[in-house]
């Protein structure tokens, strides 16, 4: 059982993760094979006791934040089963253990998490990718667990790979043909990125973007109501973990979030080659929050 690091945990598995970096340490995590059998309902409660079944590839347990059995059926493509146990799975794991997830991918600007947040196909792992090619470390592609303590919001690293299009990691420059698609039904490539462009170091989380898409590049303030909804929205995992306790927790964590967040309405039109342009539309947002808060403090 090799042990790995990933979301400021480390994850013992049976279950080979490549995806992941190898590491060393008492396990906070275990994912094994085992027999989930006929379990009945009653025995778990949509909160820190899970039970999944995914047609077509088996059924799971998520226990208290600290277990996950796989029970999968005959056949199943392991690189699928990797990226659900990566995604979905772990999203449960990580909600059980009192993380808000969100559907966001993270980047690393001046020892700062900037998120950027939307649903599936708006673009978060694009944009992230093109901050990525501009020098800037990434954190999270597309599962961005937040730890609210105290008023203190903390970013927590997945691992160093993007899941894009063909045609996006082509904009940026990346030759595709020695690139496996994420799993083999999938249209996504998984691109793998050294250690080196990787933040491994929780971050303070300083501005979350929420995209949206339209006919012109725009930034403009997002009201903490309108904020408090894209949060409610775009949570990971959110209409699996029903356990009333859970959504009581979540909720004020979302709202905890939003008094200590600036939140921005990022809408872009579709168009790969204006990448670099969105960087530094973001870029300039960031600089002049900056100066406006230096100026308030000199007043």
């Amino acid at each position: 059982m090799k042990v790995y690091q990933a979301y400021n945990l480390y994850i013992a598995s049976e279950l080979l993760l490549p995806e992941l970096i190898e590491s060393e340490g008492n396990p906070d995590v275990i994912v094994r094979f085992g027999k989930v059998g006929d379990v009945t309902g009653a025995e778990f409660d949509r909160g820190s006791n899970f039970l999944g079944d995914l047609p077509g590839v088996g059924k799971f347990v998520i226990s208290k934040g600290n277990e996950v059995i796989v029970d999968t059926l005959p056949g199943v493509e392991e690189a699928l089963l990797r990226t659900l146990v990566l995604g979905p799975i772990l999203c449960v794991l990580l909600r059980q253990r009192g993380l808000l997830v969100l559907h966001a991918s993270c980047v690393d600007i001046n020892n700062k998490a900037v998120a950027f947040m939307g649903g599936s196909g708006w673009g978060k792992s694009t944009l992230a990718a093109a901050f990525h090619t501009q020098g800037y470390d990434t954190l999270t592609d597309d599962v961005m667990p937040v730890e609210i303590t105290a008023g203190r919001l903390t970013v927590f690293p997945a691992y160093p790979q993007f899941k894009l299009w063909p045609e996006a990691l082509a904009s940026l420059g990346h030759n595709t043909d020695s690139l496996s698609p994420v799993t083999q039904n999938s249209f996504k490539l998984a691109y793998k990125f050294p250690r080196r462009g990787f933040q491994q170091n929780p971050l303070p989380l300083h501005r979350i973007y929420v995209l949206s898409k339209g006919t012109n590049h725009e930034i403009t303030s997002l009201q903490p109501q309108d904020a408090f909804v894209e949060l409610v929205r775009h949570t990971r995992a959110m209409m699996a973990v029903t356990e009333p306790e859970f959504v009581a927790s979540h909720l004020r964590l979302c709202t905890e979030l939003v008094k200590n967040v600036s939140f921005r309405r990022f809408t872009r039109k579709p168009a790969l080659a204006d990448l670099p342009e969105l960087v530094k539309l973001v870029e300039h947002d960031l600089a002049d929050s900056a100066d406006t808060l230096t100026a308030t403090a000199k007043c």
